[in-house]
């Protein structure tokens, strides 16, 4: 499957990044979402697989969708019967999420990106459009810290696997009213705080690399965006466990369906029959083969963002795969119109 669509799902995410970075500092979030889920479509349909989309975006805030279940890649094409044998293409699942932290974007703030993690088909959980209770952490943490202990107890296992005090330790939080008593936790026990507006991919997968100054993701997000960062961790070896988060109350935000038994209930539809399950980075993603491909919209920890000059962009990108163990970061130049032939003086 790497050698298959590698290259092209990193295209994928870079056309998705240009078009959304276009809308940076607009104050447009849903123009920068709606022109990035675009973008990634009208590349994805020009792949030849067959592809699903097993988590969507823009359910929970009625923003445009590249919809669950919808299928994608070649065979899509008006024409597709002429080209395209659907028996002889490759199946996979799809996670997206085309331009994660669209405030991000519309304000002009730094980590936002387009990311979409596949795997053979039934390779990745099909997560409600919830919320979920994170934890990630670095490869020398992993099966160690865990979502059920307490943030005091996890930070004091963390600084023993990383051989640091946790005074030197650096958590990431999304500043939110549900995260008061977690973000003063942390605090009390001597790490220091890393708060977000948005964006905790972003934050959970920097967790795997060293020299990002990021230790820990802690706290509740969309439960979509935890199987794309489980999907990412997973191939790099890193923490990552997730919990669904189903009661309104918990959340506070008012974005999580009509009550928590309504909710319970959809679960259900979903053979989801234990909604306080812990899942892992290998439940959430548990294909033989994932691969992870994000592209920096504006810059962030882990990448730059899109910078366009005259008659161009250039982007950076990044691809985890558990296939060859590989964490890539691809610089690439993309020229929007044939270059001049350069004159000798």
């Amino acid at each position: 499957m790497e050698n298959t669509l590698g290259l092209e799902i990193i295209e994928v995410v870079e056309q998705a990044a240009i078009a959304s970075a276009k809308w940076m500092g607009k104050g447009e979030k849903n123009i920068a979402d709606q022109v990035a889920v675009e973008a990634m479509r009208e590349r994805m349909n020009k792949i030849h697989m067959r592809g699903r989309i097993v988590i969507g975006e823009g359910e929970r805030d009625d923003a445009p969708m590249l919809y669950i279940g919808e299928e994608v890649g070649i065979c899509t094409q008006p024409d597709a019967q002429n080209f395209c044998n659907p028996d002889e293409l490759i199946e996979i699942d799809i996670a997206v999420d085309p331009c994660e932290g669209t405030n991000l974007v519309a304000y002009g703030q730094p980590g936002s990106m387009a990311v979409l993690a596949i795997s053979e088909k039934g390779g990745l959980f099909a997560a409600p459009d919830f919320y979920m209770k994170k934890l990630a952490a670095p490869p020398a943490a992993k099966g160690k810290v865990d979502i059920n202990k307490s943030a005091t107890d996890n930070l004091k296992i963390l600084a023993e696997c990383l051989e640091r005090s946790i005074e030197e330790l650096v958590i990431v939080v999304m500043k939110r009213e549900r995260h008061n008593d977690l973000i003063k936790e942390i605090r009390e026990a001597g790490a220091r705080v890393q708060l977000i507006s948005d964006g905790d991919v972003g934050a959970a997968i920097s967790c795997g690399f060293a020299g990002t100054d990021i230790h820990a993701l802690m706290g509740i997000g969309a439960a979509p965006e935890g199987v794309i960062s489980a999907a990412a961790m997973r191939a790099m070896g890193g923490h990552f466990q997730g919990q669904l988060i189903y009661d309104p109350e918990v959340v506070k935000t008012g974005l999580i369906g009509e009550s928590k038994q309504a909710n319970i209930d959809r679960l259900k539809s979903m053979n989801i029959n234990d909604p306080d399950k812990v899942y892992d980075a290998h439940e959430l993603a548990s294909g033989k083969t994932i691969l992870f491909a994000g592209c920096g919209i504006t810059t962030g920890n882990l990448m730059e963002g899109v910078r366009f000059f005259k008659g161009g962009a250039r982007t950076e990108s990044l691809v985890i795969s558990n296939q060859s163990k590989t964490a890539r970061f691809v610089d690439t130049i993309h020229m929007f119109n044939e270059p001049k032939t350069l004159q000798l003086k």
